[in-house]
């Protein structure tokens, strides 16, 4: 099973690039389910089809295999969270809360977004899909989008924390009611699947040999610098980058002559700088180049053409393999020796030219990279043990642990 996420500006072809990736992996012979989580939702435009939240198979002679949907968050919303949403409501009011208040606490932030990505883990569990292609929205977006599951699980354990038994005797203590704790029982039991949902979403999202995300852009003076802070801040989430797809590369205008071959030749000759500098910026994410045509792919067999431009021979779901996002190695000491010293690496692209800030939260490491943070749960090892230093080298943040003397193992 693989997941490919697409994402990138508004305008620059994504939508088309994520069905056409579909097109050709249903023309190799996996059966395929092409997905839009973007609210504009615009892959049917692409298609030629009509689509809802129902897969259907858009060229059932030319690409059997080719399944295409939209994903609607308000009618997930409406089944899966206003249900439980309605049952923490009544538990509050029961405890003494307010039922303005109550209905304010139980607003989840995110929560549509959230049940998107739901349904594309759903697919790829349940689905008898080999690959699932997201046309995801705007980057903005996909990044709040991929770093909800993580937040919005440790939103959840510190609102409703996981030992559901002293919860109910918390509230057994306030309302003196057996219906209250039976009605608390449903919702923690509601709430119990959703913190695995989430879960499940985290080891989807982070699973490298599984998921991975596709940057389509068109090759202008400012996106080298935008797509840096991209991958900074996807690397930065544990998230995996394996190709990226520059679109709309103008005509070589050749030896041509009068205004318009100038402006085209200026033009290319700017893009192919843009060009040379983002063959740097992914390391060794390849960069795959689309020319601009005068007509918009839209249907199947235009889609069939633009995926034999974009990966040629190549298989659609190759790409380099990801790093995992930390790494922990002793550089001092043995066993419990209170001299022991460990480094904690962050593999993060593009870190090096970024402002970073570290912060030591009880059990977690705060890092903040150009005003993007997450939290990194700290191994068991250095729980115990106090940051007495740092280094910053290329794409490695380097940390610096020694054993804490009151906590230390003895």
């Amino acid at each position: 099973m693989r997941v490919l996420l697409f994402t990138g500006k508004g305008g620059v072809g994504k939508t088309t690039a994520a069905a056409a990736t579909a097109v050709a992996l249903a023309r190799g012979g996996r059966k395929v389910l092409v997905l839009s989580a973007d609210p504009a939702h615009s892959l049917g435009d692409a298609f030629a089809a009509r689509l809802d939240g129902t897969p259907v198979e858009v060229a059932p002679r030319a690409y059997p295999g080719l399944f295409a949907a939209h994903i609607d968050t308000r009618a997930l919303v409406d089944d899966a969270w206003e249900p439980l949403r309605a049952q923490l409501r009544t538990l509050l009011a029961g405890a003494g809360v307010d039922e303005m208040v109550a209905d304010e606490l139980t607003v989840l932030p995110g929560v549509e977004e959230l049940l998107a990505l739901e349904d594309v883990r759903r697919a790829t569990v349940d689905g008898p899909w080999e690959v699932v292609v997201v046309d995801c929205g705007p980057t903005a977006e996909t990044l709040r989008l991929l770093a909800l599951p993580e937040a919005l699980g440790s939103y959840l354990e510190r609102l409703f924390p996981a030992h559901r038994r002293a919860v109910r005797g918390v509230l057994a203590g306030l309302a003196g009611s057996s219906a209250t704790v039976a009605k608390w029982d449903t919702a923690a039991a509601s709430l119990s699947r959703l913190a695995e949902q989430l879960a499940g979403l985290r080891d989807l999202l982070a699973d490298h040999r599984t998921t991975t995300i596709r940057l389509v852009l068109t090759p202008e003076r400012v996106v080298a610098a935008e797509t840096r802070r991209t991958l900074t801040a996807l690397a930065l989430h544990g998230l995996h980058v394996d190709g990226i797809v520059a679109n709309r590369l103008v005509p070589d205008a050749g030896h041509g002559r009068g205004p318009a071959a100038s402006w085209v030749r200026a033009r290319r000759e700017e893009q192919e700088a843009v060009l040379a500098e983002l063959s740097g910026v992914g390391g060794d994410v390849p960069v795959r180049r689309v020319p601009h045509e005068a007509g918009e792919p839209v249907g199947v067999e235009a889609l069939a053409e633009l995926a034999e431009v974009i990966y040629g021979g190549d298989d659609p779901l190759d790409g380099p393999v990801g790093r995992a996002l930390v790494a922990v190695r002793r550089t001092g000491g043995v066993g419990t020796a209170p001299d022991s010293e460990f480094v904690l690496d962050l593999h993060v692209v593009g870190i090096g030219d970024a402002a970073v800030d570290l912060a030591r939260i009880g059990d977690e490491l705060a890092v903040t990279v150009d005003g993007r943070r997450r939290a990194v749960a700290l191994p068991p090892v250095l729980r115990r043990c106090e940051v007495t230093g740092a280094d910053l080298e290329e794409d490695v943040l380097s940390v610096v642990f020694r054993p804490d003397p009151a906590v230390w193992m003895r």
